[in-house]
């Protein structure tokens, strides 16, 4: 591999509730002077995913639809006018408002991620390569924030027929050493690349990646084809706590030894 090719794909008209998205990519790509081909990596926004799925509420419903989307709460900050709730959501992601949405959609409403991204994946990567009889690869990417970094950057929250994670543990490095950690998340790096050139405001929720076939694999159903597969499990997080849970873990265990010396 001497380099890749990421274009935005031009021509995806506003997704509403119901609409075929395979179809409405399918026809693009058709369009397109790029095309599809063997290899290719489609770097789908899920927020397009979200709408075809039919997954608004009402913009007064925001602050429920977030407690409803919320498994964890792992930290909260007040701000003027609100509060800021950063949660584990029903898909295992750590993230602002459990993903809850209220950009780019119409007024009056927000959207919720897509109730299970990989299947969304799987379905719209099936569709095409069905459409098109070529090998590809399906990520769905949305917006996430970093702990200790500033700025917000994509990451794939679905996935279908691409390596998520390139492992090395086990082999060796030019110099010789043995390599037992290093693990490159490819999904996320391919939807933080892709979203340069789909941007925020551009109405590109679409990107072609191009020169990375080496990551694309034949089976849709393997859990190591999945953006689930990223998230680290909880007895490996070594920074599984937040704030709000340290604390009111800390408080739990002060009074049951403040009880234990009565």
């Amino acid at each position: 591999m001497s380099g890749i090719l990421i274009t935005a794909l031009e021509g995806i008209p506003e997704v509403t509730s119901g609409d075929d998205l395979a179809d409405l990519i399918g026809s693009a790509l058709t369009r397109s002077p790029e095309g599809i081909q063997d290899g290719d990596i489609l770097v789908v926004t899920s927020k397009i995913v979200s709408k075809a799925e039919g997954r608004h509420v009402a913009a007064v419903d925001r602050e429920a639809a977030i407690t409803a989307e919320t498994v964890r709460l792992v930290a909260s900050r007040p701000y003027p006018g609100g509060l800021t709730r950063i949660v584990e959501n029903r898909q295992g992601l750590v993230l602002a408002a459990a993903g809850v949405d209220n950009s780019n959609t119409p007024e009056g409403t927000v959207l919720l991620l897509p109730l299970d991204p990989d299947a969304s994946a799987r379905q719209l990567c099936s569709d095409l390569r069905l459409r098109f009889g070529v090998r590809i690869a399906i990520i769905l990417s949305d917006t996430l924030g970093r702990p200790w970094r500033e700025g917000q950057t994509d990451a794939a929250i679905g996935a279908a027929g691409v390596r998520v994670l390139e492992d090395y543990r086990g082999t060796h490095d030019p110099y010789g050493n043995l390599l037992l950690a290093s693990a490159a998340a490819v999904a996320d790096e391919i939807a933080g690349a892709a979203d340069l050139v789909k941007g925020k405001s551009k109405g590109c929720p679409v990107a072609l990646v191009r020169g990375l076939s080496h990551l694309v694999i034949d089976d849709l159903d393997t859990a190591a084809g999945t953006a689930r597969s990223l998230v680290r499990p909880a007895d490996k997080d070594m920074f599984r706590l937040g704030s709000d849970e340290a604390y009111s873990n800390g408080y739990k265990d002060g009074q049951r030894a403040a009880s234990s010396c009565r």
